[in-house]
């Protein structure tokens, strides 16, 4: 049986982005609040877990985001730039389509990530 995988945003999801962008190897700020442990427990109920970002256009961001995790002890299956096919993912940025296409100009003109 092959794992399901989940798809993790990494700034503003793991990485907690308060500095903003810096370049793409420069990541400054701790991880969100209990993302390693919710990681954890992702990873240990059979979910492969998947990191994204416009970081991994470059070879140095992605080698930033692999040193940086490994700093925090946040295991995760791999990084990539572009986002796989995956059952869900979890990004600040988004907005959950709920069918309803004609509120969708409403939603993203009000659209604010969670942390501002």
């Amino acid at each position: 049986m092959s794992k399901k995988t989940v798809v993790f945003d990494f700034d503003g999801v793991i990485h907690s982005y308060k500095s903003g962008w810096q370049g793409e190897n420069i990541i400054p700020d701790p991880p969100v609040n209990g993302i390693k442990k919710a990681i954890d427990e992702i990873r240990s109920a059979g979910y492969e877990v998947i990191v994204v970002s416009t970081r991994c256009a470059y070879y140095e961001g992605k080698v930033a985001i692999f040193e940086w995790l490994r700093k925090y002890g946040i295991v995760v299956d791999d990084v990539c730039k572009e986002k796989p096919p995956a059952i869900c993912y979890i990004d600040d940025r988004a907005i959950c389509f709920d069918g309803k296409s004609d509120t969708l100009l409403s939603k993203i003109k009000a659209f604010k990530p969670w942390n501002k």
